[in-house]
């Protein structure tokens, strides 16, 4: 970028505003050149796939985007992931571009405004990561950042004349996108907050079980909830409806730390709640896929010994609907049933076996 500013200012720069990174090069240079720049476009396209892929699946396991099918291309490398809907996005999004912008030079103000938005992003994120997770001193940091900063925030402001020839287009992209994740994140807590209204305390339950042990079978069920606390719906559903309780209930959440990776000795908190009961809360880190057959295995070691075939897993479906209560605003409130209706189920998600699933339904108002 220096070089190609140096050029224009120069006494021939208009001359050669053209193409001011090929005229950098001797001429004998530009075949090669071409042949260079060709190859790092391929490889950067290939990045950016790569890296969609993995940031929507991150996005997914911390929250902030619906469950979608996520497909392991490899048996070696963990982070060798497909992402059907993303690739699908990816190629609508290009196409969308390419037809609108027609040439290379309309696209150049987009791109522009992309990249030095990323370059003052990513010296803003390493500010944060050497304060926080390093540890830095800002004696150390801030000549640093500072540094990137003045250079990245030139850029970026010579880009922002660009805005109303297409410099727009990345903005509105990323506007959109934090849009949807926000709704996401922020419905799912409302969410949890909606179901947590109409738990009931663990003591309350059990003591009425207490009660009534006529009410047991044999077996054991396994029911999935968002939230660490209560009795989930579902399990009062099926005692209202069924009215049975099997003989060894699982609580089961899973909870997804802001790590990469847990290792196995903090993967499982469980916690013996008597008659019966059992909380288990399983921790996953965002780059982990939560599989039920390996959280069998994991809950054998904890003395809680179970087969494939041997539990039954309870699912609440919920429905939602709209009211006008405090939470969200309306429109966001119809987005996120919208995403909520087309998120992947949690019985494909989380591996369950399909034939030892049982769903039961629930209205919700958010």
């Amino acid at each position: 970028y220096f070089g190609q500013g140096a050029l224009l200012i120069g006494a021939d720069g208009a001359a050669r505003a053209i193409h001011p990174f090929f005229d950098l090069a001797p001429h004998w240079a530009l075949v090669p050149l071409v042949i260079l720049a060709t190859a790092a476009a391929v490889i950067a396209s290939q990045a950016v796939i790569s890296g969609a892929f993995s940031l929507t699946r991150q996005a997914v396991q911390l929250g902030y985007t619906p469950r979608l099918e996520i497909m392991h291309t490899s048996e070696r490398q963990i982070g060798q992931i497909y992402i059907p809907t993303v690739n699908w996005v990816l190629m609508a999004a290009t196409l969308m571009l390419v037809f609108s912008f027609r040439t290379a030079s309309n696209l150049a103000a987009a791109y522009g405004v992309a990249v030095t938005t990323t370059m003052v992003i990513t010296t803003t994120l390493f500010y944060v990561v050497a304060r926080e997770k390093w540890h830095w001193s800002l004696l150390h940091i801030i000549p640093i950042a500072t540094f990137f900063l003045v250079i990245d925030l030139a850029f970026f402001g010579a880009n922002m004349l660009k805005l109303p020839k297409g410099g727009w287009v990345p903005l509105l992209i990323a506007l959109v996108v934090y849009v949807v994740m926000d709704t996401w994140k922020r419905g799912r807590a409302l969410l949890r907050e909606r179901l947590r209204e109409r738990s009931m305390p663990i003591d309350l339950f059990l003591a009425d079980i207490a009660k009534h042990p006529e009410r047991r079978v044999k077996g054991t069920a396994i029911f999935m909830t968002g939230t660490a606390a209560g009795i989930p719906p579902a399990l009062l559903h099926n005692l209202k409806h069924n009215r049975i309780v099997h003989e060894r209930v699982i609580l089961l959440t899973v909870v997804t730390e802001e790590v990469p990776r847990v290792g196995g000795e903090g993967r499982l908190d469980i916690e013996d709640l008597g008659e019966g009961f059992y909380r288990v809360i399983a921790h996953y880190g965002f780059m982990q896929d939560p599989v039920m057959d390996e959280l069998l295995v994991s809950l054998k070691e904890h003395g809680l010994t179970l087969t494939p075939m041997d539990p039954s897993y309870y699912l609440g479906r919920d429905t939602l609907l709209t009211t006008s209560r405090p939470g969200l605003a309306p429109w966001r409130k119809v987005l996120f049933d919208i995403m909520s209706r087309n998120a992947r189920s949690a019985t494909a998600f989380f591996g369950i076996p399909a034939n030892r699933v049982v769903e039961l339904g629930a209205q919700i108002e958010l």
